[in-house]
């Protein structure tokens, strides 16, 4: 059955793909990015099923303006993709204040402004399906990503508690964690590097952008291969809370949750019968 897919960053990387995937399969797509002309280029130009629309996702007026124009246009969106993001990339000490900042108001604010914005029109539906691409950074810290994986967490934390807000009206939540895809996350016009420099971390911090760097375009993961499994995860009719895509997130979440699990094991003695008792 046809649905209306209303994708944010979709004028490159994994947007355009979920984009071309979903007008591919005969969808409706509402494809926005902060400028609709690169989008529609992006996606072989006008289409029949194709709306583009401007949207900055870190200004709340401009998710209303695009959700309403979606609406507008075809009456309903079924599928919210949370896909815009950017990446600042360094080590804590070397991220200014405002570097982080911005990191978060894109990738956790920015989903939560689209959110916002469309949740009324799926709750007068009484249907509909937010997908929000997190990462396995998402799930597991590591170093130079400290405010990305800061952002990403709270987009977890931020899917999963709505999932409970949402679920009486109809409308299923998935958090998608991608591993290493070659989604153009790494490109210049996406990763910002710190723009501090502290002596004891130059040497690493070299080093590590130079991987970083190295990376880019030769990462494992095919996107327009996440693209599909996408489509299918939203044609489900109980889609997962999270989907988990790639074999390097595959196995990092696992090993993640056998951490959890042994950590949980070692606070059971001092960690349990806290309870206030009353001695009276």
């Amino acid at each position: 059955m046809s649905k209306v897919f209303f994708i944010t960053g979709a004028g490159r990387g994994l947007g355009a793909d979920i984009a071309r995937q979903a007008l591919a399969a005969g969808h409706q797509v509402v494809a926005t990015g902060r400028r609709p002309e690169r989008v529609r280029e992006a996606l072989g130009g006008e289409h029949d099923n194709l709306l583009t629309t401007a949207l900055d996702i870190t200004d709340s007026q401009a998710a209303q303006s695009a959700a309403r124009a979606a609406v507008d246009r075809v009456g309903r969106i079924d599928v919210l993709v949370n896909n815009a993001a950017n990446f600042y990339a360094g080590f804590f000490e070397e991220l200014s204040e405002r570097q982080v900042r911005a990191q978060i108001e894109t990738n956790l604010f920015g989903p939560m402004n689209v959110t916002r914005a469309v949740l009324p029109v799926m709750r007068a539906q009484r249907s509909g399906h937010i997908v929000t691409v997190s990462s396995l950074a998402g799930v597991v810290g590591v170093d130079f990503c400290v405010a990305y994986s800061a952002a990403k967490f709270g987009v977890e934390g931020f899917m999963e508690s709505l999932h409970h807000d949402v679920e009486p009206f109809g409308i299923h939540t998935t958090i998608v964690e991608p591993g290493f895809f070659r989604t153009e996350l790494l490109v210049d016009a996406s990763t910002t590097y710190a723009e501090l420099c502290v002596e004891d971390y130059a040497e690493r911090t070299a080093a590590t952008r130079k991987q970083w760097e190295s990376m880019n375009g030769r990462q494992a993961g095919d996107p327009v291969k996440l693209a599909d499994a996408l489509l299918k995860v939203a044609d489900l009719d109980r889609p997962p809370l999270r989907f988990v895509a790639g074999d390097d997130c595959l196995q990092a979440v696992e090993a993640k949750a056998e951490e959890l699990l042994a950590q949980v094991a070692a606070s059971r003695e001092l960690g349990s019968g806290l309870a206030h008792t009353d001695a009276g």
